[in-house]
């Protein structure tokens, strides 16, 4: 699959959560942390079921004029089949609000090739690593992240508690980046 990686600009804003579909929940990631060191189990569903985000509404005038935020966006033919969308947070990290691939293109390396995109922009804006958050229940998200370099940091087991989602956990990623 052919595609090119571009930052959001004027004439491209449109494509924004465009590659949002639903995905296929197969399993959860079981994470144990004993004597400081992570540990992981794949528990594998015997009825996967599909979901979808709905992405967050921002403004793209913001992403666009902003030095600390952005979008980029995977173009194969004119059509958008992925995206990610970062932002400065606090700690010096470089925050991933979302990763987006559509069906068409999943399992064909956009994802990384965003993640590596995002990467050089955050190096270049001095930011010290990635830092982006994650259900238990999303394993193919997961299992994204570790093939990239990412070390989990926390579970947060309130997050969600308000929501129907409530049984699920928050997984914290984080990726340092070698300068």
């Amino acid at each position: 699959m052919q595609y090119d990686i571009v930052e959001i600009s004027h004439s491209n804003k449109h494509f924004h959560n465009k590659s949002i579909e639903t995905f296929e929940v197969f399993g959860r990631l079981d994470v144990n942390f004993q004597n400081s060191i992570w540990s992981y189990n794949e528990i594998i569903f015997d009825k996967p079921y599909t979901k979808v985000y709905s992405g967050e509404k921002v403004d793209l005038e913001d992403y666009i004029a902003s030095s600390r935020k952005t979008i980029f966006f995977a173009i194969s033919e004119g059509e958008v089949i992925g995206q990610i969308v970062i932002r400065s947070n606090w700690n010096r990290f470089c925050f991933i609000d979302d990763v987006s691939i559509r069906r068409i293109a999943r399992h064909k390396g956009v994802a990384s090739a965003l993640l590596n995109k995002a990467q050089a922009w955050a190096i270049k804006n001095n930011f010290e690593g990635f830092m982006l958050e994650t259900q238990d229940i999303n394993l193919a998200a997961c299992k994204l992240y570790m093939s990239n370099g990412f070390e989990l940091g926390s579970v947060d087991t309130m997050l969600y508690s308000n929501f129907d989602t409530k049984d699920e956990k928050a997984l914290i990623w984080y990726k340092r980046f070698i300068v």
